[in-house]
């Protein structure tokens, strides 16, 4: 069987992270000794990822003795919300997973957090596995624990903390993987790279369009769990992991989720960086090479909504608390702080930003 880069996470529940072609196979292995007691496991996709990879991973799951079955919902951010949530309730429920049962997610960031909510939720909580098949949900979201869905007021306002039994990132999914989702991941990356990893934004910036391989993907996650060691339920330095999020929330909502949530992050760092000149926090040299990498790497670096739709957006995001809410700004590259703002001041943050 290929060797591939193992990376722990000790949080509340400890698990393993799997990076490397053939992750997929290991699967239906660590359910079956590791969780015995597992019989149905609820494999939750959407429309795109069904078509290519469903097919195989039930394969493999039931020739180790397990029993798949499958849920499937429409491909996109827009089935991230309540009802596709209540649905999938209901066929857990309507395939009776008991207690001892998983959910194992399959697909991107929405199939992750959806999937993940349910599980947290579904009678009071079961286990489930991560199986990302895009860049983005591989370096991010299949990892810290975080589910939930969108509700019309903004993103992931309503979720639970609930961190997976294992995540197995196969490498040969990301062989199937459109060039614009491709993108949306390197959105994700170029984030970990101005937040702790001066060695991983000179990679970008000298092949800024080249693709990122196990290493890579492997750093990134493990920025990821050194954070969420520290800081399991974001009451500190996780907080960190927002960097361009609280912009790029407020872009992704007045684009009515048209621009997808990696390229929103690169616009957010870019205005995060521009908002931390003008707080003196960053220098203009390193902004100007901010900039440059999300303009070469192919995001935009400006918006065109106005900075009164963009602040009045970012006044419903869940980091908002009380009269203040908190964004992380840049203080060089590699290096990123949580600065706490008040409310009253987004406007002019948001002027400066764009």
């Amino acid at each position: 069987m290929c060797a591939m880069t193992n990376i722990r996470i000790n949080a509340s529940t400890g698990y393993d992270v799997l990076v490397g072609s053939g992750a997929l196979e290991r699967a239906p292995g660590f359910i079956r000794y590791a969780l015995p007691r597992v019989n149905k496991v609820a494999v939750v996709t959407d429309s795109n990822v069904d078509a290519l990879h469903s097919s195989a991973v039930v394969s493999h799951l039931a020739a180790a003795g397990l029993s798949p079955v499958k849920f499937t919902f429409p491909a996109g951010e827009k089935s991230k919300n309540l009802v596709t949530y209540a649905s999938l309730i209901d066929f857990l429920a309507g395939n009776r997973l008991d207690r001892t049962d998983i959910v194992l997610a399959l697909g991107g960031g929405v199939a992750g957090d959806m999937a993940g909510f349910a599980a947290a939720t579904y009678k009071r909580g079961i286990d489930f596995i991560q199986m990302p098949t895009t860049l983005l949900a591989m370096v991010d979201s299949s990892v810290g624990g975080k589910t939930g869905v969108d509700i019309a007021a903004g993103k992931n306002l309503v979720g639970a903390f609930h961190q997976p039994r294992a995540v197995f990132c196969d490498l040969r999914f990301l062989y199937t993987l459109p060039d614009e989702w491709r993108m949306d991941g390197m959105g994700e990356v170029l984030k970990y790279a101005v937040l702790r990893d001066q060695g991983l934004f000179g990679r970008l910036e000298s092949a800024p369009l080249a693709p990122i391989g196990e290493s890579e993907i492997a750093a990134c996650i493990g920025m990821k769990r050194d954070i969420v060691e520290a800081d399991e339920k974001e009451s500190g330095v996780r907080k960190l992991l927002n960097l361009g999020h609280t912009f790029a929330h407020a872009v992704e909502k007045l684009s009515g989720f048209g621009i997808s949530h990696g390229r929103a992050v690169a616009t957010g760092i870019a205005m995060a960086s521009r908002a931390a000149v003008k707080c003196g926090t960053l220098s203009g040299e390193d902004c100007a090479r901010i900039e440059s990498l999300v303009s070469t790497m192919g995001y935009d670096s400006h918006v065109q909504f106005a900075a009164s739709d963009i602040a009045d957006a970012m006044l419903g995001d869940k980091k908002v608390e009380g009269d203040s809410i908190d964004l992380v700004l840049p203080h060089g590259i590699g290096c990123c702080a949580v600065s706490r703002t008040p409310l009253a001041e987004i406007g002019k943050v948001v002027a400066d930003a764009i």
